[in-house]
């Protein structure tokens, strides 16, 4: 597929460079825009290489404009004396098939053209159609021109036209799809895949942990003040058994298991009868 682009943003000449042939009349590049000039009469140029097919569209900015014929052109010949043209008069913009230099208008579209507008023109076998701003305003059927590989463009030389941004490239034309069945089976699948997984070792190492955490405790204040227990705790206590053993009675001038000696029994006395005492009262005790 063959394309073709050109900004004309190079130093002003009226010399367009190796990519364009000027068929009639002078064109020139003027403040990075392409200018027709201004000697009046209708001229005619083309890109220099051609497109591959007869299939193709051709585009191009209007960046300023008058009431004068100027346009865009595709399928043509090297002297546009065969092709299609879509250009704009100032009133309409129209599309012509041309044949041995005889325009014929083949659809139209009222409305003038204005600054910043893109014509486009498409021929795709036998249907053509014109485009501004990307937007289709006729489109017909037409056989007067079945091929040519020529594109470009042609204007009133008038110094208030101006041109920029052109592009041209071949058009594939796009395959119909047919409307899918309802009744179409299921795909089985191609095939499948398997992998042997491996048995796991038992003796796998343990996996160091990566790093360990800590923070250095300030010693504590020693005039910190003792906190209060949060709660109590208390328990009933049961009534104390006692539990000690009974001891046995020693046998007398014997020793227990105190290591106490057991001296003779007290004997019995009457009540009413004196003590024999051992000493008389009022004497002193020596």
């Amino acid at each position: 597929m063959a394309s073709f682009a050109d900004d004309f943003n190079r130093p002003d000449s009226t010399d367009l460079g190796a990519g364009w042939v000027e068929v009639s009349g002078d064109w020139s590049i003027v403040s990075n825009q392409l200018s027709p000039g201004s000697t009046g009469g209708t001229i005619i140029l083309r890109a220099a290489g051609p497109m591959d097919s007869n299939d193709h569209s051709a585009q191009v900015t209007i960046a300023a404009t008058t009431a004068a014929s100027h346009g865009v052109w595709c399928r043509g010949n090297s002297g546009i004396s065969n092709g299609y043209l879509w250009r704009n008069d100032g009133s309409e913009w129209t599309l012509f098939s041309v044949v041995s230099s005889t325009f014929t208008a083949i659809g139209s579209y009222a409305a003038a053209a204005a600054p910043g507008d893109v014509a486009k023109i498409q021929a795709v076998g036998s249907t053509i159609k014109g485009y501004v701003n990307g937007v289709e305003r006729v489109s017909v059927t037409d056989t007067a021109v079945a091929s040519g590989t020529s594109v470009g463009l042609r204007s009133t030389s008038a110094s208030a036209i101006r041109f920029d941004d052109f592009a041209a490239a071949d058009v594939t034309a796009g395959v119909a799809l047919t409307a899918a069945a309802e009744t179409d089976a299921a795909q089985a699948l191609a095939g499948g895949k398997t992998a042997t997984l491996s048995t796991t070792l038992e003796s796998e190492a343990a996996q160091a942990l990566p790093a360990m955490a800590s923070q250095n405790v300030s010693p504590a204040d020693s005039s910190e003040s003792a906190q209060p227990l949060t709660s109590t705790k208390t328990a009933t206590l049961g009534v104390a058994v006692e539990s000690s053993t009974a001891r046995s009675l020693a046998e007398q001038n014997s020793t227990d298991a105190l290591g106490a000696t057991v001296g003779p029994p007290h004997g019995l006395w009457a009540a009413g009868h004196a003590q024999t005492s051992v000493w008389a009262a009022g004497t002193p005790r020596t």
